[in-house]
């Protein structure tokens, strides 16, 4: 990695080297931030303010990004099952009000893993939230958003068993290029971003904040995740971060200005996007040149084309640099011809 790239890497928001360091400002019940607050108990949240109207819950499984007002707030995306109660409890710290809406950005469950307990303790501003439960009987819940493709994936998968009870599924749809809304004092633009992490991604962009909810096409902990069977496709990944690079807005000396809450790891700026843009477009276009030059995936693999790069991306769970390898070299293979080892 290069010296200018080093740097760059460096340049970090405080709150981002508060995440990055598993400590950070912890919040009071308005969302002001505490003063010399004790850093967390080891697998506890961590709520920090990120900026204007918007805090971000991390350490549920996904980032969590909450805009506090007093409408309710809304939740984007609400982490994985096993950690809703804690998240719960850190929404009752950022405010009393109940949520009125939850957008998912897609429908893995490490987003929408909690929909259904967080949905049940909110209130809906429209009918649209009331869900049906048993025979007769409604129960108002937290409206629940999310693009088309994300309800198609929590409600009907290959077989007929849905992977998400219907308490869980998205209450509101949007099938276009965006949905919009005004709520608590800000405009709220809803970007869907298709075929890139997986068919149904939605970048939640609040405008008077100006903080952007990027989900899964961004983050800063690994290589792209793409799910090839639910739609994902390298170059959707980078018409995505590059449209989050025609929305953000760099502040003096391009620190700070617009800020991303990513779907995994810390707050980031234009530097840090910039930074993973350019990373993932170097690959891609070096994977891009091997198949046209005939080279089969067990070559690819051995000429290590994300080399120097593994250090900061290539130790995520779950997610290794072989995985991401053969996901882009599957992705890019003229079609019809089988991955050859």
């Amino acid at each position: 990695m290069g010296e200018a790239m080093r740097r760059a890497h460096w340049r970090l928001p405080l709150a981002a080297l508060a995440v990055a360091a598993g400590i950070g400002a912890l919040t009071t019940t308005d969302g002001r931030a505490q003063s010399g607050a004790a850093a967390p108990r080891p697998g506890a949240l961590r709520t920090l303010h990120v900026q204007g109207n918007v805090h971000v819950i991390a350490g549920a499984g996904a980032n969590i990004a909450v805009q506090v007002g007093n409408l309710g707030p809304i939740v984007v995306d609400t982490g994985s099952a096993p950690n809703v109660e804690q998240v719960i409890a850190s929404l009752k710290q950022l405010t009393p009000r109940p949520v009125r809406f939850i957008i998912n950005t897609h429908a893995h469950a490490d987003h929408v893993g909690g929909n259904e307990r967080v949905g049940a303790l909110g209130l809906p501003l429209s009918g649209r939230g009331v869900a049906q439960v048993g025979a007769g009987n409604a129960v108002p819940r937290a409206e629940i958003m999310a693009h088309e493709e994300t309800l198609n994936r929590m409600s009907a998968p290959t077989g007929t068993q849905p992977p998400f009870p219907v308490t869980a599924w998205p209450t509101a749809t949007f099938s276009g290029k965006t949905r919009e809304f005004f709520y608590n004092g800000e405009g709220i633009q809803l970007v869907h971003v298709p075929s890139a992490h997986t068919d149904g991604d939605t970048l939640v962009f609040f405008r008077r904040s100006d903080v952007i909810a990027t989900g899964d096409v961004f983050s800063t902990t690994s290589y792209p995740v793409i799910d090839v069977e639910r739609g994902g496709h390298i170059n959707g990944v980078l018409d995505g971060l590059n449209h989050l690079l025609a929305l953000i807005i760099a502040g003096e000396k391009t620190e700070g200005g617009t800020m991303l809450v990513p779907g995994h790891g810390r707050i980031s700026d234009e530097a840090d996007l910039v930074e993973y843009r350019d990373m993932v477009t170097i690959i891609r276009d070096r994977i891009q040149d091997m198949i046209q030059r005939g080279m089969t995936l067990a070559q690819v693999k051995a000429a290590n084309p994300t080399m120097e790069y593994d250090g900061l991306y290539g130790n995520a769970p779950g997610w290794t640099r072989d995985q991401f390898v053969e996901a882009v070299y599957n992705n890019l293979k003229p079609a019809g011809s089988a991955s050859r080892e």
